[in-house]
């Protein structure tokens, strides 16, 4: 994988003229954007895409594209919900869905989609709030002023507040959403064509996928929600050379972490997790190999290991690239020199370096039995298991004292995820408990404490059986009562779930109690000292590291050289074809292989620009710069997998799904004209009916 050359904004000097940041909507560089491109984005242009760009659930992106409140994201985005919504009967995962009516459109169990609202700065608050204090002092505070923060904001249920931590604790903002959790599906294509190329094609350029699918967010009244502002779609789709605008949720990024962090990613974290992502790969896939029903019910389960899996490979790669880290090191080097350098931030900042090293080894020795503990077992019915035990203990508690997710703001969405009416697979989840199981008593070992007390004479598959078997969490009435019957309830209860998550609790909260004070409030603390040193020196025009909130980047359509050749910005509709072979994962639908005389094969299908992305992207539109759509990004190429650690324009590209190639899908392949009436008011009917998708 090309190695990335670190940019002068990532070596801690001012921003180069680089298509490069995932800027907040509170600190855009709209005078950059205009020396290199000529336009420069407006107060009222930035408040227009904000508005028009969404959250999809815990992980995604989307955007409104209707004034009916229809939402487009990625089909990979929508997955959780297409497969909450199959039976055996009815596999929409493989065979596509569309509402050719509004009565028909579906309700998806436990999705939300946000709309950010309102950005407020409140460093200040949480600054003297927390002022002199260290360790659990400072951590306890920390969450407190939060939780008054998110509580005094959240004035109904429709209303979402989030206490942001932006520059590793440098800047704190407050965003306000508008929270939709009434959202219903109106169109998925086929797996087949939403994934053409499966795994070995993921991260990838060329491509040929129709990664997309919509939803339709409706208000407390059964109403189609009419969103102030949405995303018109452009006549021509996205040049060679073009502006583009990607407004969406970067869930992560690490590029502003000190050497210590960076090791123990390299180090211990990723190998960790590499390791385990390819056992629970082998475990997925000899389960789909039980039958055609286990395979349909954990697709989903696979999608997201393998994508994990690569994912962390690439990362992995970057920090074991000497020349790379050596880069890190040296920016590092430079700022605590300039640091050392001066009395004053040298008894500010100077010791800020080795505490958050201090906290990185904490964390190792405590790493296992933190993820063991804490951090599993794992299966959906013991995830609804913990919240309902948790729920019992921490909703008594005053607001300030909860865990965090327990809070008042947080409720509405910790509802809809453990009342949630998604279906539960019982083979499944004593695959994946037993699995977890497992491990625990593989890194710890068969006579720690821990393992003895929850395994006691038992398997790690007889006690998934068992508990699994015997549980009655699948039905959503006993989830409701005990939800609502308090303490009273779960002591009472002898589900067997239940009581594993009883049996196990005491000491997650032990371990993650430590965890808070001795790793997390020291880093934070810490953290905010490095980046405050950071902005003394270096001024506070930077982009802060992603955190899963609404980020805008900015960049052109441009191909890039590999191996010695230029990779052409854009694939078309008869490569499709081309790169069809009839076996998985080159195998097209039907749907495409009846349709593709009738599809224009000049027409574009994927592209990539320079802009600035990372996991969590995935369903951003991409925007020209009169805020129209001309595409929908749903990947990365694969010298982008280093974009974690930071970012270089030569190779880095964001790949999406072209304009064209969405509207010709829709009318010429699935027949879907109420979808494109809506993004298109005024294009003529295909007048052929629906395409026939269930």
């Amino acid at each position: 994988m090309k190695r990335l050359l670190l940019s002068a904004c990532l070596l801690g000097a001012a921003p180069a003229l680089a298509d490069e940041g995932m800027w907040t909507y509170n600190n855009f560089p709209s005078a950059t954007v205009k020396a290199k491109y000529g336009f420069e984005p407006t107060q009222e242009w930035l408040d227009t895409v904000r508005l028009s760009s969404a959250r999809f659930g815990y992980g995604c992106s989307a955007s409104f594209v209707s004034a009916d409140g229809l939402v487009m994201t990625n089909h990979h985005c929508a997955r959780g919900c297409i497969q909450q919504l199959s039976t055996a009967k009815r596999d929409l995962i493989a065979n596509g869905f569309y509402a050719k009516t509004p009565a028909e459109e579906l309700q998806c169990p436990a999705l939300e989609i946000n709309q950010l609202q309102e950005i407020t700065d409140v460093t200040e608050q949480l600054n003297t709030a927390t002022r002199g204090l260290t360790g659990k002092a400072y951590a306890d505070s920390l969450k407190a002023e939060m939780a008054k923060l998110e509580k005094a904001c959240t004035t109904s249920e429709q209303v979402r507040c989030d206490v942001v931590t932006l520059y590793q604790g440098g800047r704190y903002n407050l965003y306000k959403y508008q929270r939709f959790q009434d959202a219903r599906l109106v169109f998925a294509p086929e797996h087949a064509i939403a994934f053409f190329g499966g795994d070995p094609d993921n991260f990838e350029f060329p491509r040929y996928d129709l990664d997309v699918a919509f939803v339709r967010v409706y208000g407390k009244d059964g109403k189609p929600a009419r969103p102030s502002h949405y995303f018109k779609w452009s006549e021509h789709g996205a040049k060679e050379g073009e502006l583009t605008f990607i407004s969406g949720h970067p869930g992560k990024t690490s590029r502003g972490l000190t050497i210590s962090q960076l090791e123990f990613l390299r180090d211990v974290s990723l190998p960790r997790n590499l390791f385990r992502l390819a056992e629970l790969r082998g475990l997925v896939t000899e389960y789909q190999n039980r039958g055609a029903e286990q395979k349909r019910t954990s697709n989903n389960l696979l999608f997201g290991v393998e994508n994990s899996l690569k994912a962390n490979k690439g990362k992995l790669e970057q920090l074991a690239d000497k020349n790379f880290f050596a880069q890190k090191l040296a920016a590092e080097q430079e700022l605590r020199s300039k640091v050392n350098a001066d009395p004053k931030m040298k008894a500010k900042y100077g010791m800020a370096w080795d505490e958050i090293a201090r906290a990185q080894q904490t964390y190792r020795n405590i790493l296992k039995e933190y993820e063991a503990q804490e951090g599993g077992p794992y299966s959906q019915l013991f995830n609804l298991a913990r919240t309902l035990v948790r729920a019992a203990d921490e909703l008594p508690k005053p607001d300030a004292e909860r865990l965090r997710g327990f809070n008042d703001a947080s409720l509405p969405t910790l509802k809809l995820q453990a009342m949630s009416k998604a279906p539960i697979y019982p083979e499944l989840e004593v695959a994946q408990l037993t699995f977890s199981l497992t491990k625990m008593r593989e890194d710890l070992g068969p006579d720690h404490p821990f393992v003895k007390k929850v395994l006691g004479k038992e398997s790690p598959r007889t006690l998934a059986t068992r508990v699994v078997k015997g549980s009655k969490l699948a039905d959503l009435k006993v989830r409701e009562q005990l939800f609502s019957g308090g303490k009273a309830a779960i002591a009472a209860s002898k589900d067997p779930m239940i009581q594993l998550a009883l049996l196990v609790d005491p000491d997650a909260r032990a371990i993650r109690t430590r965890y808070e004070t001795e790793v997390e409030a020291v880093i934070r603390k810490n953290s905010e000292l490095v980046a405050q040193a950071r902005f003394d020196i270096y001024g506070t025009k930077l982009y802060p590291d992603a955190t899963g909130t609404l980020r805008l980047s900015f960049g052109a359509v441009k191909g890039y050289p590999e191996d010695g050749k230029q990779v052409a910005p854009f694939t078309f509709m008869s490569g499709t074809f081309e790169h069809a072979t009839g076996e998985e994962p080159f195998a097209l639908p039907k749907s495409w292989l009846a349709a593709q005389k009738q599809l224009s094969p000049n027409t574009p299908m994927n592209f990539v620009t320079t802009n600035d992305i990372i996991g969590g992207n995935s369903g951003s539109p991409v925007i020209n710069q009169n805020a129209e759509i001309v595409g929908l990004v749903f990947d990365g190429n694969i010298q982008s997998l280093g974009g974690d650690y930071g970012y270089d324009e030569t190779a880095n590209r964001a790949v999406s799904v072209h304009s064209d190639a969405l509207i010709e899908a829709l009318q010429k392949v699935y027949k879907a004209d109420r979808i494109v009436q809506e993004l298109r008011p005024g294009t003529a009917s295909t007048g052929k009916g629906g395409s026939g998708l269930r």
